[in-house]
């Protein structure tokens, strides 16, 4: 199966492409939008919690925290530690979220639709356990 990895990145970086023109509408980008996806499905969140599930440098998230605020999508919410930064969406992230969710959605459908179902559920079943593995075995030499 060599070669894998460069089909997977030849599409990851037209779509990346793709979501930015879309979340640019919105003044947004995909690493804007990574941040909103990840409070909107978990509730409130910290900002290691959103570092630690995407595998990026919390100064990177702090940096795209700052913008949503500044955006005043996102809302800072007292935690037990005042050295812990919780945010949760703000009633115009909820919007912003609604309006770009359903424009992903759309994108999704059209770039998906000539794809018969049964490979895109193999899709769905391979990436996260290729996720998995790298997480977990990242730097693990002795498999």
């Amino acid at each position: 199966m060599q070669g894998f990895f460069q089909l997977y990145l030849s599409v990851y970086r037209p779509l990346i492409s793709k979501l930015n023109v879309l979340l640019g509408e919105h003044d947004l980008s995909y690493s804007l939008w990574q941040v909103i996806f990840f409070v909107k499905g978990n509730g409130p969140s910290t900002l290691v919690d959103i570092s630690t599930h995407y595998n990026i440098e919390k100064p990177s998230i702090t940096r795209s925290v700052h913008r949503l605020e500044e955006m005043q999508l996102i809302k800072q919410i007292p935690g037990k530690d005042r050295r812990e930064k919780i945010i949760q969406l703000t009633n115009s992230g909820e919007e912003i979220y609604q309006v770009c969710r359903s424009k992903i959605t759309e994108l999704e459908h059209s770039i998906m639709k000539e794809i018969p179902e049964e490979m895109q559920e193999t899709a769905s079943q391979i990436f996260p356990l290729i996720r998995e593995n790298l997480i977990n075995k990242e730097g693990n030499k002795s498999e």
